[in-house]
């Protein structure tokens, strides 16, 4: 009887017989390979990684940035408790998005469409194109103004550049080449982990401030919350994480040679949780980072992300303002085609048009116009003065809001026999995914009624 053995992240046949487990001499030869050459193991680990480490890094985006520097300015500490305490809840609900299309091969609004009516899913659809508008909106103007301040380049010609460079980036290139270029984007994040470092804090006193919650029951400090949740466990990373999936299947060429299920998921697992990781560990030092600079500093209003970087400059010095700056621009190349991404595979699986960043325009026609009317409309938005910070501040909080309820049907959806198979959630999947739900709920409770009380 032939069964599978995982080691070091490879699938190995091998064979049960008397209940003795016998490994192919060929098998037992790779084996020796792997612990003689541990740059193979690294190589297999980075080869494994893919969508789950592109959504992990897109989380930071400039917008990401703005909001988790918003908060550690105004709060200090008193936040950072939330990247400990979400970590668990981030690798839970991307494990179920990447879980739904891998085994449905199909994204999350063609799966939602199967057992909702489409008035239902449309609506939240709508609202996640707009939110998601508004985000690159202000991704481009932070890009845009760190590139000013780094060259000197004028800020609406730098905003029109990176625009044409991303759409015609995401339109005529296809996903397998795509896919490389946005993987290495990833390295820019590692800015904020290295500011994190110059500027030498008190290392006991954050161990201390980052698992104890310091909640304050303040409508101020809920907002805060619920914008914090809506930009790190965000509508479109659902939408982007399980369409990628399908995309990934396709590259694969599943067949009867091809990758089981349950393989693709043990894959899937390093990737989603190396990226969301990664996305933690880097939301933990922008907030670390301006709390420590700014806070202590009485800076504690900044109105844009890279307001944020110049703040630091005087404070932190020229390097952590350097490497601010740069990583601003690194992820937004990274987040913009992500944002587009997700709200264009949404939209085109309710019209069910034809989708797939592997498709030549001509095949996706409307899939790629609502990519470019994502790119234009954001771009636009940075030519009527709105103040970016605030937009996306709200962007940010309106995701938390409209992640509720679909993570609610996406846990459901995913537990359900029927759709899922064999391949339902784990125990810990779904213990942190309905804390989240939940989490949520009392969160967006409390804002309401201490906004009626205000009242």
């Amino acid at each position: 009887m032939a069964r599978k053995l995982v080691i070091w992240g490879e699938i190995k046949t091998i064979r049960v017989m008397d209940g003795t487990i016998r490994i192919a001499e060929s098998e037992l030869l790779k084996v020796k390979e792997l612990i003689a050459h541990p740059w193979r193991k690294t190589l297999l680990y980075i080869k494994a990684l893919g969508p789950g480490l592109i959504t992990g890094a897109s989380d930071d985006d400039p917008s990401g940035i703005g909001t988790y520097s918003s908060v550690g300015a105004k709060f200090g500490l008193a936040i950072l408790w939330m990247a400990a305490w979400l970590l668990p809840i981030m690798l839970a609900v991307q494990e179920v998005c990447a879980r739904i299309g891998i085994v449905t091969n199909k994204g999350l609004a063609g799966v939602l469409l199967e057992h909702y009516r489409k008035r239902i899913v449309m609506p939240a659809v709508l609202l996640l194109i707009i939110a998601n508008v508004v985000n690159i909106g202000a991704d481009i103007g932070a890009m845009a103004a760190s590139l000013e301040m780094l060259t000197g380049v004028n800020y609406y010609l730098a905003a029109i550049l990176f625009s044409v460079a991303i759409l015609l980036l995401e339109v005529f290139v296809q996903y397998h080449l795509y896919v490389k270029f946005l993987k290495w984007l990833t390295l820019s994040v590692f800015a904020y982990i290295v500011t994190g470092f110059l500027i030498k804090p008190d290392w006991l006193d954050i161990l201390k401030q980052s698992f104890i919650p310091q909640i304050s029951i303040s409508e101020e400090y809920i907002f805060a919350m619920i914008a914090v949740f809506g930009t790190t466990i965000t509508p479109y990373l659902f939408f982007w994480q399980t369409s990628e999936e399908v995309e990934e299947d396709r590259l694969l060429k599943a067949g009867s040679d091809g990758p089981t299920i349950h393989q693709k998921i043990i894959r899937m697992r390093t990737d989603v949780n190396t990226g969301m990781i990664l996305a933690n560990v880097v939301f933990f030092f922008i907030v670390l980072t301006t709390a420590q600079v700014l806070f202590k500093h009485g800076i504690t209003d900044i109105e844009s992300a890279e307001q944020a970087a110049l703040a630091l400059k005087p404070l932190a010095g020229e390097h952590a303002y350097l490497l601010f700056a740069a990583g601003i621009i690194g992820t937004g190349l990274l987040a913009i085609p992500v944002l587009a991404g997700s709200g264009a595979y949404a939209l085109a699986e309710i019209m069910e048009w034809q989708e797939g960043l592997e498709l030549e325009f001509s095949q996706a026609k409307g899939f790629y116009l609502v990519i470019a009317f994502s790119i234009i409309v954001g771009l636009s938005l940075n030519f009527f003065h709105i103040n970016p910070i605030t937009a996306l501040y709200y962007s940010a909080y309106l995701n938390g809001i409209i992640s509720l309820p679909l993570l609610f049907v996406i846990m459901v959806v995913g537990n359900d026999p029927e759709i899922m198979g064999e391949e339902t959630h784990p125990r810990y999947v779904k213990f942190f995914g309905w804390v989240a739900i939940l989490f949520m709920a009392m969160a967006v409770i409390v804002s309401v009624l201490l906004l009626f009380y205000k009242r």
